[in-house]
């Protein structure tokens, strides 16, 4: 209960001493750190939880819808935390601790970007929770948390705020006891890389300018290490990217885990909750809605915010609430309705394996099979998604379109869809793209959209208590949503060259066959009666990805190529030719994908 007030709360800004020393000045990288914690606690000599945020985002960009940045007196103490979590849990017996990444705003050190100097400057934080770590206050004297907490930390963030909470969970580190990662990364790999395809060049060094607090050149060696360790030229994965994959660690996690992602998120991909969901053995829920990039704060506003309070005091305060017996999993089947479910992917999910079938010539089958077919196409650079998946019975160059029958009943896809293409290529790689489609009138979230499926209102609510410097209300939002005849579902990227292992490349020998598959992002979608569920195959991708290669001309033996469904129903018998689909192209992206920073 909010017993505890929160205009008399200690506000303290102090500095964590880390064991690190990358901007090369002899002295040890410290991290800045801004708590608020209640008075009373103090006084009484109580000792409570944590609940941490770790971003390199506090005062280039700012934090949640409204782009909030800390502010401080003039003594450099903190007077405003982005975000609710302090007006809301403080007055609940909770302390909130916002780190300033290595190398940003007031932190020494250089960002390495999802590297060893990023993910220890925050477990270091955690560390000094525990007193397994120094720190002082700007006057160089002690700073003890050891006095006021028990060391029981949770870590929250969306996007790059939530995927260092997973690379601080992949320590193992002791006294982290939760994490809720929002649509967070858990391999920097397959966020800068899309299976050996560059998704923007020089992406890290971007990314390192983006958000970087150091004056001048302190930090070139760093981004020179980013840029040779990243290696564009191969789009190959090397020790680079293995610092940077927390997945590898995932056995190692202690922590529960609380999951939020958008299911039409396009900047933090699906699969990157989905792979390090599947790889955790530890107490976890996932929320999952039909945005994209959007914190659940922002879509469902009073259950995300129960749950969260719930989720903290089970893991933190050790309340047995009965949170860790409920459902694992809430999903949004359609706008504004949520079900329950016990696990994910779904269990009634099967592997399904779809075979490519020939069709009317022009555009193929799924089911149904290919007596001596195959298609052939030249990659076309400037094709859009939007004119990719439009008219799917027509012929679009640069494109290969394949449609079941008219569904007799509802199915569903729970998963990751992938599709195995048996191809001939006439140069020595090329970019295979592959969109799992749902052709039928709806009324679905409108996450192209500039809000990614919301709209802000002009109306506030408040959550928790209020100072005059900082106060708890935030503006209200709404579901975004738009009835249009198309949805893609899932997307997929391949460099055909890294068929056999993303570690190196295999130059194709024109004229010869290959199997390349091509893994979509996972999903989980149901797709209505009546609707027509669809499969387009492009090469080169220049709206979602940055292609290394271009211009090459592919045949595809349907024979030897599947789509493969994590499906649960079945879908109908193909007839002699693909039906007619008669759809309107979906509305222009507003959002450009590629170049998205990872703040909202």
């Amino acid at each position: 209960m909010p017993v505890y007030s929160y205009a008399d709360a200690v506000r303290e800004s102090v500095w964590v001493n880390t064991p690190l020393d990358n901007d090369r000045d002899g002295v040890p990288d410290r991290v800045a750190v801004d708590v608020v914690r209640p008075r009373e606690t103090a006084d009484r000599g109580l000792k409570i939880p944590v609940i941490l945020e770790a971003s390199p985002y506090y005062s280039c960009c700012g934090r949640g819808n409204e782009s909030e940045r800390k502010q401080y007196d003039a003594n450099g103490v903190i007077t405003k935390q982005p975000l609710f979590y302090d007006n809301y849990f403080v007055p609940r017996g909770y302390a909130f601790v916002a780190a300033d990444l290595a190398g940003t705003n007031r932190s020494t050190g250089c960002m390495d970007v999802g590297g060893r100097e990023e993910v220890l400057s925050a477990k270091a934080v955690v560390d000094w929770l525990n007193g397994r770590a120094t720190a002082t206050y700007a006057d160089g004297t002690p700073a003890v948390a050891t006095t006021w907490t028990n060391g029981r930390t949770g870590m929250i963030g969306k996007s790059w705020d939530g995927s260092v909470a997973n690379g601080v969970a992949a320590t193992g580190v002791r006294g982290l006891e939760t994490i809720v990662p929002i649509a967070a990364i858990s391999s920097w790999y397959d966020y800068q890389r899309y299976n050996g395809v560059l998704r923007s060049p020089d992406y890290p060094e971007y990314l390192h300018r983006y958000v970087n607090g150091r004056p001048g050149t302190t930090c070139a060696p760093v981004v020179q290490q980013l840029d040779e360790g990243s290696d564009d030229a191969t789009g190959n994965y090397n020790d680079y990217w293995a610092e940077r994959d927390y997945r590898r660690d995932a056995g190692r996690v202690r922590a529960s885990v609380l999951i939020a992602h958008g299911l039409n998120d396009t900047n933090v991909t699906t699969g990157q909750f989905a792979q390090w969901w599947s790889r955790l053995n530890v107490p976890k829920k996932v929320w999952l809605a039909q945005q994209g990039h959007v914190d659940p704060f922002d879509i469902r506003r009073d259950a995300w915010v129960a749950l969260l309070h719930r989720w903290f005091d089970r893991y933190l305060q050790g309340l047995r609430n009965g949170i860790d017996r409920e459902p694992q999993v809430t999903i949004e089947t359609a706008p504004g309705t949520w079900v329950s479910e016990r696990t994910w992917p779904a269990a009634a999910a099967r592997k399904t394996r779809v075979a490519l079938g020939d069709g009317d010539g022009v555009t193929g089958t799924l089911g149904g099979g290919s007596t001596s077919g195959s298609r052939t196409w030249t990659d076309n650079p400037d094709l859009s998604e939007q004119a990719a998946v439009a008219a799917p019975n027509s012929t679009v160059p640069g494109r290969v379109a394949f449609l079941s029958a008219p569904l007799t009943r509802e199915v569903r896809v729970s998963g990751t869809p992938s599709v195995t293409l048996r191809v001939k290529v006439d140069q020595p790689t090329t970019e295979l793209t592959a969109r799992l489609v749902d052709y039928g009138t709806a009324t679905r979230v409108n996450f192209d959209g500039r809000g990614e499926g919301i709209t802000t209102l002009a109306t506030e609510s408040c959550w928790g208590a209020s100072t005059a410097l900082d106060d708890a209300c935030y503006r209200d939002t709404a579901e975004d949503v738009v009835t249009n005849d198309l949805a893609v579902l899932a997307r997929g990227w391949q460099d055909a060259a890294h068929h056999v292992s993303l570690r190196f490349v295999t130059p194709l020998r024109p004229g010869k066959w290959y199997s390349v598959t091509v893994p979509m992002q996972a999903t989980d979608q149901r797709i209505a009666a009546g609707h027509v569920l669809g499969l387009i195959i492009q090469a080169s991708d220049d709206e979602y990805s940055s292609p290394q290669s271009g211009g090459a001309t592919i045949t595809l033996d349907l024979r030897a190529s599947a789509l493969t469904l994590p499906l649960a129903g079945a879908l109908p018998k193909p007839g002699a030719t693909a039906p007619i689909v008669s759809t309107a192209p979906p509305a222009k992206r507003t959002a450009p994908p590629r170049f998205q920073p990872l703040l909202p």
